[in-house]
């Protein structure tokens, strides 16, 4: 599948535009290709009690899942001045979730594959009953 990074980055440009920041001023746009060749996209949203305040990534998910699923196959975020930036702990987890290891997702530092934005990711097959459980390695110390 082809990805047109500058759709990506255009688009996640113009979530930043929409952001609700009036708090940190800091707007995040965030946008992803989907497997099925559609572009979903996300903004934050922040709210007074800020433990609410959802993420671009939060939003980008909701389109997903709205738009009728699918996985993720490329992914940009970017500030209110269109810097890349990457995605908080909590982000990096909802795009493993809805992308995988496979995911690419482009960094300050060029692309990466979400294995190794996320390494050793806890994903969906953690949960399965009869899933393996994790190697126990001596500490060190």
């Amino acid at each position: 599948m082809d990805i047109d990074w500058e759709v990506l980055r255009s688009t996640a440009a113009a979530a930043a535009e929409r952001a609700y920041a009036p708090y940190s001023n800091y707007r995040v746009g965030a946008a992803a290709l989907v497997s099925d060749g559609r572009v979903v996209s996300g903004c934050n949203v922040e709210n007074a009690g800020l433990g609410v305040t959802l993420c671009a990534e939060c939003g980008l998910v909701s389109d997903l899942v709205l738009g009728g699923g699918g996985r993720l196959v490329a992914f940009t975020c970017c500030n209110g001045r269109g810097e890349r930036i990457m995605p908080c702990g909590r982000c990096r987890q909802l795009l493993w979730e809805h992308g995988g290891a496979d995911l690419l997702v482009e960094t300050p530092e060029g692309i990466w594959r979400m294995d190794a934005v996320l390494p050793q990711a806890f994903g969906p097959e953690a949960l399965a009953p009869d899933a393996p459980e994790p190697v126990q390695t001596p500490s060190s110390g």
